[in-house]
């Protein structure tokens, strides 16, 4: 297991908000959950940088982009956001909402299966309960999208893709923190399970992960 603090690019620091845009101060509790952000332990399969967080979600963010690397391919990809009102939010019942989009390709013969959207939505929580989170108002789709070639792309194979985008509200500590980096990790687990990898410990032993071909890139 490697640090994820090891693992971040120099380019940016992913955060934004209008306040530090304009020379404001940060609040604590949101400095503190990008801090945990950084101090988490991660697969060593997982490569993680920041990124430019979206635009008026909230009024502070801070984003992060992972693969899950094998040699020079990558088996899957995706974004992980950490917003923050300090005021509030009536969605959220909280002052953090964590969004994700996860997605890679997967063995037509996996694609076929009927009860693969709610097998891939139970990783999400599984991967949230199995580090003893808790979280509220969770919501969010899982797509599959088949590609089949022609012509000139013929000789592809058909290739199916599978997309989860979720959001949740992580239970804020005494000190008005949610434990980020347990979440980062469990994140990291689903983006590992979606990847086909096998369990990393004895408490993933019961964990099927889906066999995978090589996931496409988050634009």
């Amino acid at each position: 297991m490697a640090p994820a603090q090891g693992q971040f690019s120099d380019q940016t620091d992913g955060a934004d908000s209008k306040d530090s845009a304009e020379g404001g101060s940060v609040p604590p509790a949101f400095r503190s959950a990008v801090d945990a952000l950084r101090s988490a332990r991660l697969r060593p399969e997982l490569e993680v940088e920041p990124t430019q967080p979206p635009k008026r979600l909230a009024p502070y963010a801070y984003a992060l982009e992972a693969a899950v690397v094998d040699g020079e391919d990558d088996l899957a990809d995706g974004r992980l956001v950490l917003l923050h009102d300090p005021a509030g939010h009536d969605a959220w019942h909280g002052t953090f909402r964590l969004v994700t989009l996860v997605r890679a390709e997967l063995e037509p013969e996996m694609a076929s299966d009927p009860l693969l959207p709610e097998v891939c939505w139970s990783w999400l929580t599984g991967a949230l309960e199995a580090r003893g989170l808790s979280y509220g108002e969770a919501g969010g789709t899982v797509t599959r999208a088949g590609s089949h070639y022609f012509g000139t792309l013929a000789t592809r194979r058909p290739a199916t893709q599978i997309e989860i985008r979720a959001s949740w509200t992580p239970r804020e500590g005494r000190s008005g923190v949610p434990d980020t980096a347990a979440h980062l990790m469990a994140w990291g687990d689903l983006l590992c399970q979606v990847a086909g990898l096998p369990p990393s410990g004895p408490a993933d032993a019961a964990v099927v992960s889906l066999p995978q071909r090589r996931g496409p890139q988050v634009p």
